[in-house]
């Protein structure tokens, strides 16, 4: 081992050495320690690594590649030798490695592949407080294979701010070790007011005012690669020639970014624009000053929706402490940040685990893989949300990727071995020979970065058809088109090339009909198979998102209805919106309806063939509005989308009485044919059951009979699917059929439907109008009756309404005896008077009931 540069971990060295010699390890370094470049080469001659190597994971692909090199410029060796790394794309190892760098996604593959990670002593997880559920899922899955099959391998857990105690308890009570950092002093400097809105034209405010008033390199933290965009164009025609503007993002090649970390080569300043992958690992040398928008963007799962949203957010108090340290690695620096010191404090103190707001479908399927169907059976320091894994266990089972007891099929063995999504894996090895192609670029397409440039103002188109020309054309040299970023299309093109061998060589594992699995839901078994035409892109995209198929809406030209139920819209004034049935790929469920990103249409006919597993046939009965009845219809859908839907005969078992009586439930008061006879009825029973406590009456009332409609209407309605034919029954019929003989009997002589007055009149009794029934009738059609007529057993004197010759109202009252001596006269003066030619007695209880009440002929003038 060559003599090696000094570094602030080198301190500590000796203590770390000697707690891995009796088991796992916790190291907390701050950032420019040292650590991630000098604790592998530290440990690389202990005993008890003697022919083993070290296995180090990075969260990052730019931190895998910078951190191995360094370690190999250390130890004046060239990439490969005893240091090596392997990326996505790239893999520098050589049989003389030592110590590997990788990815966390690595790590779990070489676990599935070889779960005694044969030949590894050390596995390092550093930068462990980024909390990435591939580095969750690897520590987990480490831990099991240690605690059952390698109790001598080591871990240790690195991180310059994650809580060193939860972790070392994990390990099983680990050694915990702290180291300071050589850092130079950096002066933190909050805005005076509150910044502009737009964190990019606030960002480049700041840029050059730091420009003007700072020495040094400043690195510039943006949310994401989109604003980094716009701020390099906007920071184009206002900083000089002396400056040189640098993009820092993980979708550029490894070339540009490492241009991004290598001092300028003619002495300019640089400005480099990052998204938080500059947040730690990597050392940017000449890095004097920072400037921190204090926003990060970063998926967000709904396991409601199944969907996943960008949310741009603020970042923690400890992320904004990281990216300070940047300015102080190498010299004195400054930290300027974009946010006024109260905004300070509603800043959280660390950053939320991936593995609480993610898809935890790959997760799920890499535990079906090692055996696990519950993620309890392993050690987490933060265990899978409930609701989300129960989402992915469900997509997997939808996919294919499990059977019904949640083990992992065939197809779900060979998803696993794909780095893509399991839905995209389902597509890539759905495909046909002749199709694979155009499935690897649209995985590829998928997975990295969108190659469409923003436009400010306008959204990008959501075709992926556009993409997959685009992409073509560039592989066929016939140019770019405008409004798309070259560099993107060379890392999809690489990713596709990647995607389209894997597919091949999974092909060529399982030379069965592999173009047929996703629809088979069997996997990797052979299926004989009807010759059919090449599909379409729509068509093999459905085969991962058969539940973002996308039906558009009546009336609606943007906005759609997914296959599972949520709604979702094109940007405005999409080329998309033409068509009846999308596939959508990517869509951000923020707001009532998703925002669709990217999609690809599909006919209604491919639909019904991809899908047609998930085809549903069904016969819908239904209340029709339109023509008040019940009605049945055959329907034909993929989940919530209905794809056709023709009107059919009722049969007997549908139980079209049910929806009737729900329907005249609803509308109770206008749905029946409530005539006067049966409201009588109705008011004469209530009546009844206040007086005659004895006679058990049935309550008829509106509010029981609408709760008890079966009971007493049901078997009137059978074999009926109208409501017309419902309206044509006699309510007074079937209400009276619900009293006894006896229960009639006693209306008629105590609740009678008339009373017939002295002058022979048969008048009929009101018994709804009011709660005391109403007997209205002239005047003189009483005379010779003493006292007020009275109902049930004389308990309930009626109300009188005694009307005058123009049947008005002449006298109310329930005492008509107090009526014919105290007001009587009165009202005769007054009667007498308008209407000469009637009868007025002086006595009316001794006088003649008269029909129409004239006045008789011969009789004196004295006594009318």
């Amino acid at each position: 081992m060559p003599h090696l540069d000094p570094l602030p971990i080198d301190v500590i060295l000796d203590d770390l050495r000697a707690a891995l010699r009796q088991g796992h390890g916790v190291l907390h370094a701050p950032t420019g320690s040292g650590k991630s470049t000098g604790v592998p080469l530290a440990l690389l001659d202990e005993p008890w690594l003697t022919g083993q190597r070290i296995l180090m994971l990075q969260p990052r692909r730019p931190a895998a590649r910078m951190t191995a090199a360094r370690m190999a410029d250390r130890l004046g060796e060239p990439l490969g030798e005893q240091v090596g790394y392997q990326i996505r794309f790239e893999r520098r190892i050589g049989p003389r490695t030592r110590i590997e760098v990788v990815t966390e996604g690595i790590l779990t593959r070489r676990l599935q592949s070889d779960p005694t990670l044969d030949g590894i002593g050390l596995v390092i997880f550093d930068e462990f407080h980024e909390r990435g559920l591939p580095s969750d899922l690897g520590l987990a899955l480490t831990l099991d294979s240690v605690r059952g099959l390698r109790p001598d391998l080591r871990l240790l857990v690195m991180s310059a701010t994650l809580e060193a105690e939860p972790v070392a308890e994990l390990l099983g009570d680990a050694s915990i070790l702290r180291a300071e950092g050589r850092s130079f002093p950096v002066e933190i400097r909050y805005a005076e007011r509150t910044p502009d809105s737009d964190p990019v034209r606030a960002l480049v405010a700041g840029a050059c005012q730091a420009l003007a008033e700072e020495t040094g390199d400043i690195l510039a933290f943006l949310p994401g690669a989109r604003e980094i965009e716009r701020a390099r164009e906007a920071l184009a025609s206002l900083v000089g020639s002396d400056v040189e503007i640098l993009p820092l993002h993980g979708a550029l090649s490894s070339a540009e970014q490492d241009r991004a970390l290598r001092p300028d080569g003619r002495g300019r300043r640089r400005l480099i624009l990052a998204t938080d992958l500059a947040e730690t690992s990597l050392t940017i040398e000449g890095i004097r000053v920072v400037l921190d928008s204090g926003l990060t963007r970063k998926p967000r799962f709904d396991p409601g929706s199944g969907l996943t949203r960008l949310v741009t957010e603020s970042i923690p108090r400890a992320s904004a402490d990281q990216r300070a340290g940047r300015a102080g690695r190498l010299t004195p620096g400054v930290c300027r940040r974009l946010w006024t010191r109260a905004q300070e404090v509603g800043r959280s103190d660390r950053r939320t685990p991936e593995i609480l707001e993610s898809d935890l479908a790959p997760l799920a399927l890499e535990l079906a893989l090692w055996g696990v169907k519950d993620p309890a059976e392993l050690s987490w320091l933060d265990p899978p949300p409930a609701p989300a894994w129960n989402q992915a266990l469900e997509l997997l089972r939808t996919l294919g990727a499990l059977d019904r007891r949640d083990s992992i099929t065939p197809l779900g063995r060979a998803l696993a071995e794909l780095p893509v999504h399991p839905r995209l894996g389902v597509m890539l090895l759905g495909a046909a020979p002749e199709e694979r192609q155009t499935a690897a670029d649209l995985c590829a397409l998928i997975s990295e970065r969108d190659p469409f440039l923003p436009e400010p103002g306008r959204a990008r188109p959501a075709d992926l058809g556009l993409r997959l020309e685009a992409l073509r054309a560039a592989r066929e040299r016939r140019g770019t088109p405008a409004g798309i970023d070259r560099r993107r299309l060379e890392a999809i093109e690489r990713a596709a090339r990647q995607l389209l061998r894997l597919a091949e060589r999974a092909a060529e594992a399982a030379p069965t009909n592999t173009q047929d699995l996703s629809r088979s839901g069997r996997g990797l078994e052979s299926t004989p198979l009807l010759p059919r035409s090449q599909r379409t892109p729509g068509a093999l995209l459905a085969l991962a998102y058969p539940d973002r198929v996308a039906q558009r809406r009546t009336g609606g030209d943007e906005r759609y209805l997914l296959a599972a139920g949520t709604g979702a819209e094109l940007p405005r004034d999409d080329a998309l919106a033409i068509h009846s049935y999308l596939v959508v790929a990517a869509i951000d469920a923020r707001g009532r309806d998703g925002r669709i990103q990217s999609a690809l249409p599909i006919s209604e006919s491919e639909l019904r063939t991809e899908l047609a597993e998930r085809l549903e046939s069904s016969r819908e009965v239904f209340w029709d509005d339109e023509r008040a009845a019940v009605a049945c219809r055959a329907i034909t859908r993929i989940g919530s989308i209905v794809l056709e839907s023709r009107p059919v005969a009722l049969q007997p078992e549908d139980d079209a009485g049910a929806y009737l009586i729900a329907h005249i439930r609803e509308h109770f008061d206008e749905a029946l044919d409530w005539s006067d006879s049966a409201r009588q009825l109705q008011a004469r029973v209530a009546l009844a059951r206040r007086y005659d406590s004895s006679g058990d009456w049935p309550d008829l009332l509106d509010a029981a009979l609408r709760e008890h409609l079966d009971n007493w209407l049901g078997p009137w309605i059978v074999g009926k699917n109208r409501l017309s034919d419902v309206r044509r029954l006699d309510l007074n019929a079937i209400l009276l059929d619900r009293l006894s003989w006896e229960q009639r009997q006693w209306l008629d002589q105590q609740a009678p439907r008339t009373f017939v007055t002295p002058a022979g009149n048969s008048r009929p009794i009101d018994y709804v109008s009011g709660e005391t029934p109403i007997l209205a009738a002239p005047l003189q059609e009483f005379f010779g009756l003493s006292d007020t007529p009275r109902l049930c057993r004389g308990r309930v004197p009626v109300l009188l309404h005694l009307l005058s010759p123009a049947r008005r109202p002449m006298q109310v009252t329930q005492d008509l005896a107090g009526f014919w001596a105290r007001g009587y006269a009165e009202v005769r003066k007054e009667l007498r008077g308008r209407y000469p030619k009637h009868h007025w007695p002086e006595d009316p209880t001794q006088a003649q009931a008269l029909v129409g009440g004239l006045r008789r002929r011969g009789a004196s003038g004295a006594s009318g």
